[in-house]
């Protein structure tokens, strides 16, 4: 399941990015070649960068290519390392769980019953902040699936 939602994760990104790139040359053309700004641009850039940035904090999340201190580590012994090898993976869990799916999912219920609508696309202003707690489940699972592989790996 996990190389699924690793590909999943890869192809939107990737199609996010592609969209923002050509989104950001057309407002760059619109504006200066063609003095007339288009009126969506903005807009569709900063959702698609709020959505690019969580989906790729979930993704390096998956990867685990996100930022790691080690400096602790480096001074425990062996037994004491493997012992906390794991307590990153449920800090992170924790606060994914705690912030990112209760928290975002509370957000998402108080901006949604606002029924407020983004200027220029029309969209419900909560279906941006739905990126909060979808990236928070995905980090979730990566994280249980770290916690488990770590698991067999220490023992």
């Amino acid at each position: 399941m996990k190389t699924t939602i690793d590909k999943i994760l890869e192809r939107t990104l990737v199609v996010f990015l592609m969209v923002l790139i050509i989104n950001i040359l057309w407002q760059v053309i619109s504006r200066y070649v063609m003095a007339s700004p288009s009126s969506f641009t903005d807009e569709l850039s900063r959702i698609l960068l709020v959505w690019t940035g969580l989906l790729a904090a979930a993704y390096g999340s998956g990867k685990n290519i996100h930022l790691a201190i080690d400096l602790i580590s480096g001074k425990l012994s062996k037994k004491w390392n493997d012992r906390l090898v794991k307590l990153p993976y449920i800090i992170v869990a924790l606060f994914s769980l705690l912030v990112f799916i209760i928290g975002g999912i509370a957000l998402v219920l108080i901006i949604a019953s606002l029924k407020q609508t983004t200027p220029a696309l029309g969209l419900p202003v909560w279906l941006i902040y739905l990126a909060v707690p979808f990236s928070g489940i995905i980090i979730l699972y990566y994280n249980f699936y770290h916690l488990m592989h770590t698991k067999k790996e220490v023992e």
